[in-house]
């Protein structure tokens, strides 16, 4: 019998500050609030404390997703951080996750495809169990600390973004009916340059002249095509759908990146289903990027909404352009 990786357990945390629209009224003196909410369906988000890192909400929320697995972190063969606002540039973050957790049987790396990253790392996670018999566990995060980079003065970024983590472990299991059934990872470079955290890397030191630029903070440096999203996330979904024997009207449960509601609802009137197929939680939480994926599957799951045998699709997407589209049957 086929061995595949079946999600067992997820969990996710969310800093406590909490920050509503009013604070970004107050703090740009115009009225952000009605735009937030009619448009990206954001009313309020998180924030970390100053002594409050990616570490920090990883390790939470792993405790979660291993509580609700019924394991001990010495089980775990492999943990992947999938992240673009690591604990350091060097080493990972998983590391530092490792030892907080006790994972010491644990090998680590870190993933960054931007907010295509837990989609991604989703995928690793899943080949290494395929693959390889020793690998029975492995805990796969999505870590976001945006809030450390931001400009309190762009309106573009600092009302948008925030801080969160969420963590599934996946399992052997000898089960063919059930787990990982396909995926499709795609980049579009030409778009590396739309909207990043340029410095701090080796192609652009922290010096005071980019301190006072302010070029170690994120920045959208160009608009992407507006419907840029929506035409990927549709085919590709079409597209892992179709190689797998599958219609999008199977999937029971769509678990988008959470950074626009209206591009949730276009891609899903594209694939001729009701906008109840996708969970959002960008309402109470903003976007967390690499993190609101597996977020929005652990606040599904804490709900009750999510039944042993349904079809699942995760679709991810961020800067870079990075995408990535994977199935699971729970």
């Amino acid at each position: 019998m086929m061995r595949n990786a079946v999600i067992v357990g997820s969990g996710m945390y969310a800093p406590e500050r909490v920050l509503t629209n009013a604070y970004f009224n107050e703090l740009l003196g115009e009225d952000v609030d009605t735009w937030l909410r009619e448009n990206v369906n954001i009313y309020e988000r998180r924030w970390c404390r100053e002594d409050e890192s990616t570490a920090d909400l990883c390790v939470a929320a792993s405790q979660k997703a291993l509580a609700s697995a019924g394991i001990e972190p010495d089980a775990l063969d492999l943990i992947i951080v999938a992240t673009d606002t690591p604990e350091y540039i060097s080493p990972s973050t998983a590391s530092v996750v490792q030892h907080r957790l006790g994972a010491r049987n644990a090998g680590t790396f870190d993933i960054n495809t931007a907010c295509a990253g837990f989609v991604t790392a989703l995928d690793v996670g899943s080949r290494y169990i395929r693959s390889d018999q020793s690998y029975r566990y492995i805990l796969v995060i999505g870590a976001y600390a945006m809030s450390k980079y931001l400009d309190m003065t762009d309106k573009k970024t600092v009302t948008l973004f925030a801080d969160g983590a969420g963590a599934v472990v996946l399992a052997a299991v000898q089960d063919k009916t059930r787990g990982f059934i396909g995926s499709h990872l795609r980049t579009e470079g030409e778009y590396h340059d739309y909207m990043g955290i340029y410095a701090g890397g080796t192609h652009q030191p922290i010096t005071e002249t980019v301190l006072k630029q302010k070029a170690h903070l994120l920045k959208f440096v160009r608009k992407f095509p507006p419907d840029l999203n929506v035409t990927r996330w549709t085919s590709m979904i079409q597209e892992v759908t179709s190689r797998h024997g599958f219609t999008p009207a199977d999937v029971k449960h769509y678990f988008f990146t959470q950074i626009n509601i209206r591009s949730i609802r276009e891609t899903l009137d594209r694939l001729g289903l009701p906008h109840d197929r996708a969970h959002t939680i960008m309402q109470r939480y903003g976007y967390t990027g690499s993190a609101c994926i597996p977020m929005a599957f652990a606040d599904a799951q804490q709900q009750g909404k999510l039944m042993e045998g349904d079809l699942v699709c995760f679709m991810g997407s961020g800067g870079g352009a990075a995408f990535a589209c994977a199935l699971f049957r729970l």
